[in-house]
């Protein structure tokens, strides 16, 4: 029971919920760059959340089944074919043993999550099946994947197919821009004063540089106040860093266990999922927010995916 990978697309990786537990000793987190599309993905097919997904990223894979199964793709907008005839995303759909699913055109949006019933089973590493490229770990082999690649599938779920189609996205897909919610960061008090005010004051523009690690961003300067090193700390998901050169660094799934720059802001978890979905060349306008106004819209996000795993 399993996958094999005709095309492989621009960079498929097989992602689950993350390497969680490690960071202390030097192990990234990795995991879905869009954790609520890779959650609702699972949901629609009767997975766990937890469950290991294909991350696909701007240009998609073209996958043979050797099993009958309920698939589900949420998160960027791509047409969608099954041995050539349409496929709906956002809604769980059978694919039978032998035929193919093509990702065709990408409308919107930059990842895309894949989840089969049963899950994509490849060997656990340290608890998780996350692949993180730069260290080569979990996944298939460490790596994004190659045609040729065979992936195993665990047994599929009888209730899947019952399943009720998404009405729309838990998070809106970016059209080019996005604004993203910041809290005041751990070493805010390493900048000028009127550094946050900055951040705010026009959009950024996401680098060609950018990856599963971080988003490196072009706009305005921020001014250190008291230089631009630190003694090494925790590099939580969402933290902007800000180097020497005044332009902040968004912190993505990949990223480090530690850094040595001083962090101003952390985007807030609801809205990392809105940041996972930007690709390079798309923009993005920070506002600052309370943590009371974070925690309402963690909450607002957790009942809609709920409303999906009912």
């Amino acid at each position: 029971m399993a996958i094999r990978v005709v095309k492989p697309g621009m960079l498929t990786t097989v992602q689950d919920a993350g390497r969680w537990g490690y960071q202390a000793r030097g192990v990234p987190v990795a995991g879905p760059m869009d954790l609520v599309s890779h959650r609702a993905a699972n949901a629609l097919v009767g997975n766990d959340r937890a469950a290991a997904t294909l991350e696909v990223t701007l240009l998609g894979p073209e996958l043979e089944f050797e099993s009958e199964r309920v698939v589900a793709v949420t998160g960027a907008d791509f047409d969608l074919a099954v041995d050539g005839k349409p496929a709906r995303i956002n809604a769980p759909f059978l694919v039978a043993s032998g035929s193919h699913l093509q990702f065709l055109k990408r409308k919107k949006g930059t990842r895309a999550y894949l989840a089969v019933s049963g899950g994509v089973t490849t060997p656990i590493v340290l608890g998780s099946r996350a692949t993180h490229l730069v260290s080569a770990m979990g996944g298939h082999e460490g790596r994004a994947l190659r045609a040729g690649d065979r992936l195993p599938l665990g047994p599929p779920h009888v209730n899947a197919s019952s399943a009720h189609a998404m009405d729309a996205p838990v998070v809106p897909l970016p059209e080019g821009t996005v604004t993203l919610r910041v809290l005041r960061g751990p070493q805010a008090d390493y900048f000028a004063a009127d550094a946050l005010d900055v951040l705010q004051s026009a959009p950024y523009v996401v680098g060609a540089n950018s990856d599963r690690m971080g988003f490196r961003l072009a706009g305005p300067r921020l001014t250190h106040s008291r230089g631009a090193d630190i003694i090494s700390d925790a590099t939580p998901l969402g933290v902007l860093q800000v180097p020497a050169s005044g332009l902040p660094i968004l912190l993505m799934a990949d990223r480090q266990t530690a850094g040595g720059y001083p962090k101003i802001a952390t985007v807030i978890s609801a809205d990392m999922s809105a940041a996972g979905q930007l690709g390079p060349g798309d923009t993005i306008a920070f506002v600052a927010c309370t943590p009371r106004e974070a925690m309402a819209a963690l909450i607002a996000q957790e009942r809609a995916l709920m409303a999906i795993d009912a």
